[in-house]
């Protein structure tokens, strides 16, 4: 029986060196472009019927959100922008340009009208088939981009936690040169 018992723990312990460490697997945090790449360039369209393209908003500070209408944490992220992002930066050289990630318009105009009531407007990029989303990230909502003003990417952010926004707001600040 001791034998047995010795066995199987020489077993055990080889199957979990076989495996290496837990810690082995690179967390995948989903980004397809990272601190430091160029962001891909793309043309959304607005909600209000326009486009824009990020290669016209060369020389902005540009900051990519990527949402939905049924993210708790982006409604909780969005909370905080007016008094944390919208309004510290209008007159600046900055841009926000939030893209609704896979859904239609009627959805998110709808969501729009709800968030104007609470003081929360803006003119959201609609991305329905996920095509801008695929150039960015590949899971998990919301996802910040903080583009220079070259076009290159100087933060990321993922998901929401009550500093986020200031870090957001203070890295939007440095890039400004305030």
């Amino acid at each position: 029986m001791r034998k047995v018992l010795i066995i199987l723990l020489v077993f055990c312990a080889c199957a979990v060196h076989a495996q290496g460490p837990a810690n082995d697997k690179p967390v995948d945090e989903g980004y397809v472009l990272k601190v430091n790449d160029k962001a891909a360039d793309f043309k959304v369209q607005l909600l209000d019927g326009t486009s824009v393209s990020l290669s016209s908003l060369k020389g902005k500070v540009v900051l990519i959100n990527f949402w939905a209408t049924w993210c708790g944490p982006c409604m909780m992220e969005f909370d905080e922008l007016p008094s944390k992002i919208l309004t510290p930066f209008k007159d600046k050289d900055f841009v926000f340009l939030a893209i609704s990630r896979g859904e239609e318009k009627k959805l998110v105009d709808k969501k729009m009208k709800e968030l104007r009531e609470k003081g929360i407007d803006f003119n959201p990029g609609l991305d329905p088939d996920k095509s801008i989303w695929g150039l960015y990230g590949t899971a998990y909502i919301p996802k910040n981009f903080l583009l220079d003003k070259d076009g290159v990417i100087r933060y990321v952010s993922t998901g929401y936690a009550p500093p986020k926004v200031g870090e957001l707001a203070a890295e939007i600040k440095k890039l400004l040169g305030q």
